[in-house]
């Protein structure tokens, strides 16, 4: 089977910002020719779906201003340097929603927006929770609800819930407890 990589010739930085930067990059195409491509380097990110007793998920209500709309998503956040995607989703649960986890199972890892960018967000199911107090960052403003697993699928359906990564965790949630039933 012939090879569909593509060879990076030259690397030019086009912005750098605080959480990416854009870069336009001259490659060699598998049949030879030269070709150009625009994408984004992340530094990744890591999300949980916490899992309360009975079955109940807390999830997080937050302004996207990239979207300009209220999200309704899973605690998330980007890694900070040096630091493993496990550490990150202890994090941010405890950040957004106070609690810690005594248990974190990786679920899978997704890339978000393959055609333009290189981030990878890791998806982890946190159970045994223990409430404590959030911790959001002085420019976060979140909001959570507890809600049963079919609510939450309800809500992706009646596009209610657009996020990927939070889409993705409630199916393998789902599938999950399917499982377990057996």
């Amino acid at each position: 089977m012939k090879s569909l990589k593509e060879k990076t010739i030259q690397t030019n930085k086009i912005y750098k910002g605080k959480l990416l930067d854009v870069r336009k990059d001259k490659v060699l195409l598998p049949n030879k020719k030269v070709g150009y491509r625009e994408w984004i380097h992340h530094p990744g990110a890591s999300c949980c779906l916490p899992v309360l007793p009975g079955n109940k998920i807390i999830l997080i209500k937050q302004y996207r201003y990239a979207v300009k709309e209220e999200s309704i998503e899973i605690p998330a956040g980007k890694l900070d340097l040096n630091e493993n995607p496990k550490e990150c989703a202890y994090r941010e649960l405890k950040e957004e929603t106070g609690y810690k986890a005594r248990e974190l199972t990786l679920l899978t890892s997704i890339y978000p927006a393959i055609g333009f960018a290189n981030e990878i967000i890791w998806i982890y199911l946190a159970q045994n929770l223990k409430m404590g107090c959030p911790n959001t960052d002085h420019d976060e403003f979140v909001e959570t609800m507890e809600v049963d697993l079919s609510k939450a699928l309800d809500m992706v359906f009646k596009g209610v819930i657009k996020d990927s990564k939070t889409i993705i965790a409630l199916m393998w949630l789902d599938k999950y407890f399917k499982k377990l039933r057996k």
